[in-house]
């Protein structure tokens, strides 16, 4: 029987916090556990740029936190594949590739980039980055 695949990630954008650990992590470690589900999970540092590009300084160390948290609440690396996201550089070629094809009205109607120009109103949110936030998640 072959194992189903599950790709998760987070971004680094700050402490983890109980949501994450009752939201995505707990749930990654059962998975974990399960013969049939082969885990990988990354740090979307790529992602936290979309919204939180004018200062980057935080990125590094957040990504160390972000997965010492993990392995902290149970993310085996024997088990899982954990991984962050800039390492991959076939990840950028893909996206790059997806974005010359996807259409800006389908990024435009997106109804996660609606809400999340809502929800971040602080912050300036009109580059292609953010646009094409979900080119990027599926790359």
């Amino acid at each position: 029987m072959e194992k189903k695949r599950i790709l998760s990630g987070m971004r680094p954008t700050g402490k983890l916090h109980l949501g994450n650990l009752h939201g995505a992590l707990s749930n990654w470690v059962n998975l974990q556990n399960k013969y049939e589900y082969e885990g990988f999970y990354f740090v979307a540092d790529w992602h936290a740029l979309t919204s939180d590009y004018k200062d980057t300084s935080r990125i590094g160390e957040n990504t160390i936190d972000m997965v010492i948290d993990w392995l902290s609440a149970g993310l085996d690396p024997e088990k899982s594949t954990l991984f962050v996201q800039s390492e991959v550089v076939e990840h950028a070629e893909l996206h790059l590739i997806l974005s010359m094809i996807t259409p800006l009205a389908w990024l435009e109607r997106n109804p996660t980039y609606k809400e999340m120009k809502t929800e971040l109103s602080d912050r300036d949110l009109s580059t292609a980055g953010f646009l094409g936030y979900p080119v990027l998640q599926a790359a």
